[in-house]
């Protein structure tokens, strides 16, 4: 069948907290749950603080990344123990106020746009000021792809303004 590949950048609520990474475990586990239901393949995945970055591949034009998404922001948030005001500004309970409303999103077009992307998804970290080189942040598939040896880290590169995306989903 055929595929679809998107970009999407997700956002913790609040900037400057260190939600994803805190609770890494429940945002891989409710990753697993999602995938099991509504399988899709990572291609490529970096999780900042506040956060996330991917690459996912859907399977025979099935392009519902949004029932994916709400089924991700809801499995964490009910797996994490955070005190949060969640104003009228986050209406839906389940997701305790902890995730930005909206998701964007980039359907990707062709091998540069791809390529694009990897090393936006790559250098994301070193962008953030976090660490020196990609290979230093634990949570990246670059360590997946650098053994793989279909990417080599090099932190001189560094996406400085990463592309818009086609629309927020």
């Amino acid at each position: 069948g055929s595929v679809d590949t998107f970009f999407f950048t997700a956002r913790a609520a609040r900037r400057g907290d260190d939600l994803f990474t805190s609770h890494i475990d429940a945002l891989r586990s409710a990753m697993r749950h999602t995938r099991a239901s509504y399988p899709f393949v990572i291609e490529e995945i970096v999780v900042l603080p506040d956060v996330i970055h991917t690459l996912w591949t859907l399977q025979d034009r099935d392009g519902d990344h949004a029932r994916r998404w709400l089924m991700r922001k809801n499995l964490f948030s009910r797996n994490v123990n955070v005190l949060t005001d969640a104003g009228p500004q986050h209406p839906r309970t389940v997701e305790k106020g902890l995730w930005h409303r909206r998701i964007w999103e980039h359907r990707i077009r062709g091998a540069d746009d791809l390529a694009a992307h990897r090393h936006l998804i790559f250098c994301a970290p070193v962008q953030a000021g976090l660490v020196d080189c990609p290979k230093a942040w634990p949570h990246s598939s670059v360590h997946r792809a650098a053994a793989r040896g279909t990417y080599t880290p090099d932190p001189s590169t560094a996406v400085s303004n990463p592309p818009p995306p086609d629309k927020v989903a």
